[in-house]
């Protein structure tokens, strides 16, 4: 009765037991954790903490390739080396082409001493050895015959004496009367010429002899010439029967001055015969004749190389006014010998550009009516630079009305020394 007894649980099992039981867990959960859970080295930790704050920055500010950055800024470097040797090969070429312009017209001033008359050869040899620099040389064609012609001209729109040679010097601008020799050279014609040029110093004479069908021919000889005197910005031909505004004409070229081969004109189309006029006066009286040659008035001997359908040249310059750039009419002056020459100059011009990349500049105030259609387009601010009458290819007697052309179309006796170019 004194002694005690364990005490049982009210499942039966002692309670020592439970608690040697937990223990024995206890030491065995111990065991079992640091066999199978290693505790992380705090090494480990500091590394992974580092790389996790590299995976945050990198986020942040992603990385820079200095391989893909230095390639990039290679291909910028090799455009702008492109772009710096494409303008070097274009200035390059302008270069060149100067240069040939320049070879090409120290040839021509060398070969050209057989076009150009003995005087001129004795009193211009300076000038052919070094062309003076000029805006632009004006030739005006014209005959033995056209002596009225000339001095209409003289006493309106051209300038004499020191104004003449003022224009010249200020201007840059040389207007001299073209004209070759007399199948007789040294004869009465040739004289009368001679002195005309000793009273006024306006002439170019051209070893050339004058003659209505070797107009083109003169026109060749007349450019080859003017390229070996002068080193011109353009070169313009005019009929000795038209009216010129020397101050449009300027300033017209002036627009076109940094083209290198450019044509200034009028383009025209024309109709030519197959068989002269003059073949027809054996078989029909002239009023056939007149009315068979109305507007078809060139004959043209070379015909069949236009073709059988409708008698029409390809477009061209018309023949009373037009300008060609320095580099045609070089062209022209290197090549005159293999040049072909068709019986009127305009086509003969017009042939030979026609393979060649020029601009063809139509321009409308150089072929102006004379009064009252100059006056109407001055009025409407299209000044005109020509004025001539398409009816007669020129100003209809135009020696005895060139005064009055001038009176009613001319831009004014100053105009050409208040303009700039």
């Amino acid at each position: 009765m004194g002694i005690s007894r364990p005490h049982k649980s009210s499942n039966g099992v002692s309670t020592r037991w439970v608690f040697l039981f937990c223990i024995a867990s206890f030491f065995l959960g111990v065991l079992v954790v640091n066999r199978f859970w290693d505790i992380p080295d705090p090494g480990q930790m500091d590394d992974e903490a580092s790389s996790l704050k590299k995976d945050q920055l990198t986020a942040e500010h992603p990385p820079v390739d200095c391989q893909k950055q230095e390639n990039a800024v290679q291909a910028g470097d090799i455009l702008s080396q492109v772009s710096q040797t494409h303008d070097v090969i274009m200035a390059l070429d302008k270069t060149i082409s100067s240069m040939e312009v320049q070879l090409a017209s120290a040839r021509a001033a060398k070969g050209d001493n057989e076009n150009v008359s003995p005087m001129v050869i004795k009193s211009g040899n300076e000038h052919l050895k070094e062309r003076p620099k000029v805006f632009f040389v004006m030739g005006i064609i014209t005959a033995f015959s056209s002596r009225r012609r000339r001095d209409s001209i003289r006493e309106t729109w051209m300038p004499k004496g020191e104004e003449l040679k003022k224009l010249e010097t200020e201007k840059g601008i040389i207007i001299r009367f073209v004209i070759g020799h007399s199948a007789s050279p040294g004869g009465v014609l040739d004289r009368a010429i001679e002195a005309e040029d000793e009273q006024y110093k306006d002439f170019l004479r051209l070893n050339h002899v004058e003659g209505y069908h070797e107009l083109s021919s003169k026109t060749q000889i007349y450019f080859s010439t003017a390229v070996a005197m002068w080193d011109a910005d353009f070169y313009i031909k005019v009929d000795d029967d038209v009216h010129i505004n020397l101050g449009m004409v300027g300033s017209t070229l002036a627009r076109h001055r940094s083209k290198p081969r450019v044509e200034v004109s009028i383009q025209m189309e024309a109709s030519f015969l197959t068989v002269s006029c003059s073949d027809y006066l054996t078989f029909v009286t002239h009023v056939l004749l007149h009315s068979i040659c109305r507007g078809v008035k060139y004959h043209e001997p070379e015909y069949w190389k236009f073709g059988e359908e409708g008698n029409k040249y390809f477009r061209h310059a018309t023949g009373q006014i037009y300008a060609i750039s320095k580099d045609l009419a070089t062209y022209i002056s290197v090549n005159r010998h293999i040049l072909h020459r068709y019986a009127n100059e305009d086509v003969s011009l017009g042939s030979w550009f026609i393979g060649l990349d020029v601009e063809h500049i139509d321009d409308r105030s150089l072929c102006c009516g004379t009064a009252p259609d100059c006056e109407w387009k001055a009025q409407a601010g299209n000044p005109c630079a020509a004025s001539f009458d398409w009816s007669c290819s020129g100003i209809c007697k135009s020696v005895e009305r060139m005064e009055e052309v001038h009176q009613r179309c001319g831009e004014g006796d100053e105009a050409i020394w208040h303009t700039s170019f």
